[in-house]
């Protein structure tokens, strides 16, 4: 980390723990330099990357003021209460229908699941799969089969390793993106007809894919700040026969709600004791805002319990298609199910990727998408507070790049969709994140495209449409 961003880390952490509150003056940039020992322009950068982060303002001829918590004007949404009881599937055209609306270029992205493609080092990517294609050794054809390349299982290894996880790479299995790990494990644990376990809400692909194999769930209650509910999970369990539970602990989709470490060591307990599998989707994990990750749950899995899922494409590489399963004690199952489906993942994309990580240029890129996504979810809830109406709430996420909104009671989310659809601005309703569609006041709002004058008059567009419904 360089100078000025330990600097500005250094008094962010000061105003999220109130030792500076809304309205304080910092230092003068001649103070800060005999404070920190540092030059005017290191100040300066860490002034104005604050600043870009909605924290600190600028006042003319006064200095550098804290600026109010940006969200801490609306409260946030409340523990969910969905209806008891599992749940045959039927959600695949209804998702279909509305996520058609993402497709066009023209449309605003706020009901969006991927971020930005601008934010990511395509281009350098590319020389990396340019090499890879012209030195592809013909053997890999055969080397490269399930459980993957070996070079690219090592270095994720060590990925988990950095992040207190002893991973196997032996355990690894290369796929074709999360979606494809996930419906491996499921598969893997399951069979049409067995209930599993999800959050409320829940990201709508697993939805799908449990519905393709003839699974039922129950959905389990969660927070938007803290994730699911440990105690109804544990009764789900004691009740009903579930065979696996499929969740987001980190950044979920569409809360943004994080387990936190100690909750998730007493999660993987509770799986334990009734040796329930753990089927994690983690797509999210590496684009915390916070100076720490957020704790892996392999790290405290010493029994293989954890399938532990996760990809490339929300944090480095979108469209290239390739992510993982740490596997734990079902590796085996996991590549046997890979290789009688779709056989092998690409093999130059596998080495190409490999080499990325072992240059040494992921570190650096991803401090950069975290300080980006941080300032783009402060413009966007700067923008809710300014145009939605009275009686919204809002869950301030610790990373990912969502917001998950609840609006007055009287506003349907369908409908809204269906009038800014029509106005070029996409949004996510709430009813596509639960099995039951429940969730009809609720929306998703993506901030991983950065701030552009069309995503401003968008912001107000909806403003205008929630407020026609009230």
């Amino acid at each position: 980390m360089s100078l000025y961003q330990d600097i500005a880390e250094q008094t962010e952490k000061l105003i999220v723990d109130g030792t500076l509150r809304a309205g304080d003056r910092l230092p003068s940039v001649r103070q800060a330099c005999r404070i920190h020992d540092i030059s005017p322009i290191t100040v300066t950068q860490a002034y104005y990357q604050l600043e870009s982060r909605g924290l600190i303002e600028a006042r003319p001829r006064s200095g550098y003021f804290v600026r109010a918590r940006l969200g801490r004007s609306l409260p946030e949404p409340g523990m969910t209460h969905p209806v008891g009881g599992s749940t045959q599937l039927q959600v695949s055209d209804f998702i279909f229908q509305i996520l058609d609306s993402v497709r066009d270029p023209s449309v605003v992205p706020l009901g969006s699941s991927f971020p930005s493609p601008y934010l990511f080092p395509l281009a350098k990517l590319g020389r990396f799969l340019a090499s890879a294609a012209r030195k592809f050794d013909p053997l890999a054809t055969v080397t490269d089969l399930p459980p993957g390349n070996e070079e690219l299982r090592r270095q994720l290894a060590l990925r988990y390793l950095a992040h207190g996880a002893s991973v196997s790479p032996q355990e690894i299995v290369i796929t074709s993106g999360a979606m494809e790990g996930l419906n491996l494990c499921l598969q893997a644990v399951t069979k049409p007809g067995d209930l599993i376990a999800v959050e409320s809400p829940t990201f709508y692909a697993g939805l799908q894919a449990s519905e393709r194999l003839g699974l039922q769930v129950i959905e389990i209650p969660s927070h938007p700040r803290e994730g699911v509910s440990l105690t109804a999970l544990a009764d789900a369990l004691r009740q009903y026969p579930v065979k696996a539970c499929l969740l987001m602990l980190n950044f979920a989709n569409p809360t943004g709600s994080l387990v936190t470490d100690e909750r998730k060591k007493a999660l993987l307990e509770l799986l334990y004791r009734h040796q329930v599998p753990l089927i994690e989707d983690d797509v999210y994990a590496e684009l915390y805002f916070g100076r720490q990750a957020p704790l892996c749950s392999k790290a405290a899995d010493p029994d293989g319990l954890v399938m532990h899922v996760s990809s490339f494409s929300k944090c480095l590489a979108p469209g290239y298609r390739l992510g993982w399963v740490a596997a734990g004690r079902y590796a085996r199952q996991i590549q046997r199910l890979k290789l009688s489906t779709s056989l092998a993942t690409t093999g130059p994309v596998q080495i190409a990727l490999a080499e990325h990580l072992k240059h040494g240029a992921y570190e650096n890129h991803l401090r950069q998408l975290r300080r980006r996504l941080a300032e783009q979810e402060a413009m966007l809830v700067a923008a809710v507070e300014r145009h939605f109406p009275a009686g919204t709430r809002l869950a301030r996420p610790q990373g990912g790049y969502f917001l998950w909104l609840e609006l007055p009671p009287q506003v349907d989310t369908l409908l809204l969709h269906q009038q800014a659809l029509s106005r070029g601005i996409s949004i996510a309703p709430g009813p596509i994140f639960s099995a039951k569609r429940e969730f009809s006041h609720y929306l998703r709002l993506n901030f991983g495209h950065p701030e552009s004058p069309s995503q401003q008059e968008a912001m107000a567009t909806l403003g205008q449409l929630i407020g026609d419904q009230l």
